[in-house]
């Protein structure tokens, strides 16, 4: 697997479910089949049946996380000049076809909500303005068509700032 960008606060996030998964959740799942393992025929009892069933989830979840944190490459956007559109750059970018002016900042594939204005790095409009400078024009071809952008303004506001869906110790649960 390559290196996948993402900063700080997403790693830290990322971090911190699978602690939270390896620490808590599993052993309080384990419990649970123990205890309803000792209630009787294992076959037949529901409770037993659904906290294996729990732990095959977070064995999956485990497994995902530690694949995800072993290819998280961390970077600090806010050191970066922004002079050029980089990875944590938040970019004005105006629609040549409609006169619409769109914000979008480049993150990473963890930290993306395209609805909030986060787009991943691998999103083919981030591909086309990567390494790009105010004033230029860029043309994306689509599918079917193409679009035509011109950068306006490239600066830098910190990615968890805009972040709207940010994950909490309730959502890591399996319970």
């Amino acid at each position: 697997m390559s290196s996948e960008p993402i900063s700080r606060e997403g790693y830290d996030l990322l971090t911190a479910e699978f602690k939270f998964l390896l620490e808590v959740e599993k052993p309080k799942v384990a419990n649970e089949k123990l205890v309803a393992a000792a209630l009787g025929d294992r076959s037949e009892k529901a409770d037993y049946q659904a906290a294996k069933e729990k732990l095959r989830h977070i064995d999956k979840r485990l497994f995902y996380l530690n694949r995800m944190l072993g290819a998280s490459d961390i970077i600090d956007p806010s050191g970066h000049s922004h002079e050029k559109v980089s990875f944590g750059s938040s970019v004005k970018i105006l629609d040549l076809d409609s006169d619409d002016e769109i914000i979008y900042t480049l993150c990473g594939a963890f930290e993306a909500e395209a609805e909030n204005g986060l787009i991943s790095i691998h999103a083919p409009l981030a591909k086309a303005i990567l390494g790009r400078s105010v004033g230029e024009q860029i043309v994306l071809r689509l599918a079917t068509s193409q679009k035509e952008f011109e950068i306006l303004e490239i600066f830098y506001k910190n990615i968890f700032s805009l972040k709207k869906n940010i994950r909490t110790q309730a959502d890591f649960s399996f319970s």
